[in-house]
């Protein structure tokens, strides 16, 4: 039980952390890439960055099993 109780803890700062990096970065990322340039709000960004580092994680993580 303890276990679950500090996972919780950890998921819950961590989601604070995120919450206050998106508040503080709501600001325009450019970014060019050979022929393509693209602007896009850092508040769509950072979560869509997460969002990739976790599916890539968990990929990598169910190809060692």
């Amino acid at each position: 039980m303890e276990e679950k109780k500090s996972k919780l803890i950890l998921i819950a700062i961590l989601i604070l952390i995120v919450v206050i990096a998106l508040i503080q970065n709501r600001g325009m990322a450019h970014f060019s890439f050979l022929f393509w340039k693209l602007s896009i709000s850092q508040l769509l960004l950072i979560p869509l960055l997460l969002l990739i580092g976790f599916a890539l994680g968990y990929l990598a993580g169910r190809r060692g099993q």
